[in-house]
């Protein structure tokens, strides 16, 4: 059996794990949503608020650290690429359910960082300088949380091998061929100047990548919204008519459009889960990493991270697409409902299309920069995840020997992921994160009641006015022992005093 063939193989076991996930991550949501009384609108105030406030204590991260790590893995390719693919298979009315599934689903993000927090441990990593590290995630709510080590290390390993291994190699292949669009440069010539990028942050450790992105990523987001409202503002005679069709190709009332309605669904839902990592376990470790007073109050943060990829970033996107009229709609038969942009490739190359309405010329460029720094702070936070994984099975021992392996490991992958087959590596990547996928959303089933438990106390400690504090003793929660030992320290100083 050829490459070809192989991938096509990949692509449908790809397809047959992702297609029902987005309506799984949907359906908790609603779930978490009534849980907690639509958590996710009444303490917007709450979000803001956390974002200025600051933790004392070595080895953690200031809650705006951990939302900027966590932005850097959601706000990318999908963000970009992936919108494009929703607009084309399902409509402009997938940007309605993209938006719906954002608000809606933020809800599971919210209890990923809410058990993330609760079941960190603080470890010594030497790449910061002997210091203790906060570290948490998927693995450790698995192991503590629902009292399953070897799950927990089964998801460890995967994420190591993935998110080390395998994942980057998806960004630098669509850096790739964005450049050679922009600028007709051969596949190896951004691999070499990325593979050099990332190597200069990853051997300073991840109190390095940690700074590099929390200086990036803003600026890239705003400057991205920036320009995409630019395009719209040029385009503003068009808004009007742009979001009638959305809305009408939303609910099946579109002339043209109404007939895929169901797609719109389907592929709205798909890609906002698929943007914005929801539900994956992808930004549970920049979560935990967080240094704050309740669980709760990190699951606040991130669930504004989401609002802020798919509620900004993503229809951004949609829209500078829909107002420009840079878009197709594939008809599932191999022709087209509508045909804008005749031969222009579903993805990035629609954006560029769309900033060439307003600078002639210049969309190919802006768009491969875009990418490319986009990219790069997703593999900065790619590098995070699966250093924190490896933490988790090193479980306290020492292991420069396997962070080498690591570090080593991820260059190559930046490198050779550029120039290998790209539906192979995509279909690849698809199926490992799809994997580790399934295990965090059955486990978030399971561990249902305790988000609700960690809930609750958020909330009456917030009606009685109080800052939360968390205490897992007087909840009841047992492996909670970063927190048993944070108010041990507390009442010892207190006492002294």
């Amino acid at each position: 059996m050829g490459d070809f063939d192989f991938a096509e193989f990949l692509s449908s076991v790809s397809d047959a794990v992702w297609a029902p996930m987005a309506y799984v991550v949907l359906g908790l949501g609603i779930a978490y949503s009534v849980a907690t009384k639509g958590i996710q609108f009444r303490r917007i105030p709450d979000m803001l608020r956390q974002l200025k406030e600051t933790q004392d204590g070595e080895g953690g991260l200031s809650s705006f650290q951990a939302l900027v790590l966590a932005l850097a893995s959601r706000v990318g390719v999908g963000s970009i690429a992936g919108v494009a693919t929703a607009v084309s298979a399902g409509g402009p009315g997938a940007l309605v359910w993209m938006a719906v599934t954002g608000l809606v689903g933020c809800t599971v993000g919210y209890a990923e960082a809410t058990l993330s927090q609760a079941f960190k441990r603080q470890v010594l990593d030497e790449d910061r300088k002997k210091a203790n590290e906060d570290i948490g995630g998927m693995p450790y709510y698995i192991k503590y949380g629902l009292k399953l080590p070897k799950v927990g290390a089964i998801v460890a390993v995967l994420g190591v091998i993935g998110y080390g291994f395998v994942f980057p190699g998806l960004q630098v292949n669509t850096i790739a061929a964005s450049a050679e669009k922009a600028f007709s440069l051969p596949s190896w010539a951004p691999a070499i100047l990325v593979t050099v990028l990332i190597g200069l942050v990853i051997i300073g450790g991840t109190t390095r990548v940690v700074k590099v992105t929390q200086g990036l990523v803003p600026v890239l987001a705003i400057g991205y919204l920036l320009l995409a409202l630019a395009v719209i503002a040029i385009n503003v005679d068009k808004v009007p008519e742009a979001v009638v069709l959305i809305f009408q190709s939303a609910v099946g009332i579109h002339p043209v459009l109404g007939g895929i309605a169901g797609a719109a669904v389907a592929w709205g839902v798909r890609r906002a889960v698929f943007a914005s990592s929801n539900g994956l376990g992808e930004a549970t470790f920049a979560a935990a990493a967080a240094r704050t007073s309740h669980p709760g109050k990190q699951g606040l943060v991130q669930t504004f991270s989401i609002y802020i990829d798919v509620l900004l970033i993503c229809m951004a996107t949609g829209l500078m697409m829909v107002v420009s009229g840079k878009y197709n709609v594939s008809d599932g038969s191999g022709g087209f409902l509508v045909n804008n942009i005749p031969g222009v490739p579903v993805g990035a190359n629609w954006v560029q299309e769309a900033i060439d309405t307003m600078l002639p010329g210049w969309g190919a460029g802006f768009v491969a920069v875009a990418v490319l720094l986009f990219g790069f702070t997703c593999l900065l936070a790619y590098f995070y995840v699966a250093n924190s994984n490896l933490l988790y099975l090193l479980d306290g021992r020492t292991g420069n020997g396997w962070k080498n392996v690591l570090k080593i490991g991820t260059l190559a992958i930046v490198f050779v992921g550029s120039i290998v087959n790209a539906k192979l590596m995509w279909a690849a990547g698809d199926i490992g994160l799809g994997l580790i996928a399934w295990v965090n959303l059955i486990c978030l089933v399971f561990l249902f009641p305790l988000v609700r438990k960690i809930y609750l106390d958020y909330e009456r400690q917030r009606k009685l006015g109080l800052d939360p504090t968390f205490d897992p003793k007087a909840l009841g929660i047992e492996g909670a022992d970063f927190w048993e030992h944070q108010n041990e320290k507390t009442a010892a100083a207190a006492a002294a005093k």
